[in-house]
């Protein structure tokens, strides 16, 4: 019979072991969008201090290097941002709260029968599309609020076009670090909301 006998069947190349992540950087990737999350028009120049401490937590941690508490205080900022309180919280800073799944069987999970490397692919992939479009969104803000922008949107296309070409690679990373080290730079930290007066003593108090 012409060909070779009994070849096996050709199978794709296993993927690339996803890059690894040092906590300084994954640090930066989601405080950095906070910083920004907490200036939206939403607040009205001043979020509520529930909002504006963990991050102020977050950042004072970040600054001494103790990383730990950094994700903690974060990760308090992200169940923040989840309450029901904030309903108009725009989307791609709305993915910045604690993901509160609805309740499904667990067969139901697309990632449910994976292999933990396939799942942790899949997560690293949906981060990447997030933190590209957090970029072009942190970008567009700061144009409109006549921050310096344009060096944003060069890196966030450069990402975008990284992340098509070769998925989330060191170069893909590298655009999106240089854009959330730039936010740090020149985004100020947001304003407290003024505390609420205390109400006026009602007469049986005072007797």
């Amino acid at each position: 019979m012409p060909g070779a006998p009994n070849r096996p069947p050709e199978t794709a190349p296993p993927p690339p072991p996803p890059v690894a992540v040092s906590p300084e950087r994954r640090v930066l990737r989601k405080i950095a969008p906070c910083r920004v999350a907490l200036q939206l028009d939403l607040w009205k120049g001043a979020p509520s201090v529930e909002l504006v401490d963990p991050l102020e937590r977050a950042e004072a941690a970040y600054a001494a290097g103790e990383l730990v508490a950094a994700e903690k205080a974060l990760e308090q900022l992200s169940i923040r941002f989840a309450e029901p309180r904030w309903p108009t919280m725009p989307v791609p800073f709305k993915d910045l709260r604690v993901a509160i799944p609805a309740p499904m069987p667990p067969q139901w999970d697309p990632d449910f029968a994976s292999e933990p490397a396939e799942k942790e692919r899949r997560r690293l992939a949906r981060l990447a599309v997030q933190q590209v479009a957090l970029a072009k969104a942190t970008a567009a803000f700061a144009a409109k609020r006549g921050w310096p922008a344009d060096d944003l949107n060069a890196h966030a296309t450069a990402a975008e076009s990284a992340l098509a070409a070769n998925g989330a690679d060191e170069a893909f990373w590298n655009e999106v670090d240089a854009i959330w080290t730039a936010v740090r730079e020149r985004v100020p930290m947001p304003k407290r909301a003024a505390a609420r007066a205390a109400p006026p003593p009602t007469a049986d108090a005072e007797a």
